[in-house]
């Protein structure tokens, strides 16, 4: 029997739809890995490893990590080139995230629509 998946911290993971909330109409997927996506992109990934992780266009993305002096995000060893790893303070700080959220949800409308797998 495979291992349970763990689940997000329910105070990230509030912290998270908050953040969420803040674009109409958006909705939060996964239950272990809660993440957000357009057209099959995903744009923001509360991973396990409890970073949240936010997609962002190339000019966007170097503001943020001059900005919040953090770095791309890695996840098992590969670094994803188009995430920023968000501190935990600026997590806590909806009304500045928010922007972050913004640009990356209107950076997911122009990408490529990747083909979904179920019938």
């Amino acid at each position: 029997m495979a291992a349970k998946k763990k689940a997000a911290s329910s105070a990230k993971v509030a912290l998270y739809g908050k953040l969420i909330a803040t674009v109409p109409g958006l909705k939060r997927k996964g239950d272990a890995n809660p993440y957000t996506a357009m057209n099959g992109n995903m744009f923001t990934l509360l991973h396990q490893s409890q970073t949240l992780a936010i997609r962002l266009p190339e000019e966007k993305r170097a503001e943020f990590l001059k900005k919040h002096k953090t770095k791309f995000f890695e996840a098992y060893g590969a670094v994803m080139k188009e995430y920023v790893a968000v501190p935990d303070t600026l997590l806590k700080n909806t009304k500045e995230l928010q922007k972050y959220l913004a640009a990356s949800y209107e950076y997911a409308k122009t990408l490529k629509p990747k083909a979904t797998r179920k019938a």
